[in-house]
């Protein structure tokens, strides 16, 4: 009888090839892999990069969450909250390159947010339906609004960065 037939068959296949994969081994750099996702502690310091990077957002989201419901304000906590984490990374307060990571992973499955929303207005297609020359004004004066005060900025700051702006009289 071998020893690789001996070692049990949920240490895997290294362990059966005689591979030490326990910490210390992959600590003092010997052969051998702890998880298919993680090769080495650099990896493993990028988990946990991640893994504080989440909980800083989600931090901040619940920090915003309260901040919104003890003083009674209409804004969504979500919102507030990722306006304190601007003004944090605007003061250099959490590290950016993990948030960087996680934030983008997030951005690459944004449309997967849209489907609860995409739900609720099904739900409500009873009161969409009565109501759709509200809700089609609303959204065409809000789009020129818009359109009109992005024009409007954009155009103050090419004549300020042209040096063309004049004094306010």
């Amino acid at each position: 009888m071998t020893a690789s037939s001996c070692t049990p068959p949920w240490r895997g296949r290294a362990a059966r090839r005689g591979d030490d994969v326990s910490w210390r081994a992959f600590r003092r750099g010997r052969k051998g892999r702890l998880h298919p996702g993680v090769a080495s502690p650099a990896g493993a310091r990028q988990a946990s990069g991640m893994l504080r990077a989440w909980a800083v957002l989600l931090g901040f989201q619940l920090v915003g969450e309260l901040v919104a419901r003890l003083l009674q304000w209409p804004v969504p906590g979500p919102v507030l909250g990722m306006l304190l984490l601007l003004a944090a990374l605007e003061l250099r307060l959490p590290r950016d390159e993990p948030l960087v990571t996680v934030s983008s992973g997030l951005l690459s499955h944004l449309s997967l947010l849209f489907v609860p929303a995409g739900v609720g207005v099904m739900l409500h297609a009873a009161r969409l339906a009565a109501e759709w020359q509200a809700l089609v004004a609303a959204v065409l004066v809000s789009t020129v609004a818009a359109i009109g005060v992005t024009g409007w900025i954009a155009d103050r700051l090419l004549r300020r960065h042209a040096g063309t702006e004049e004094a306010p009289s």
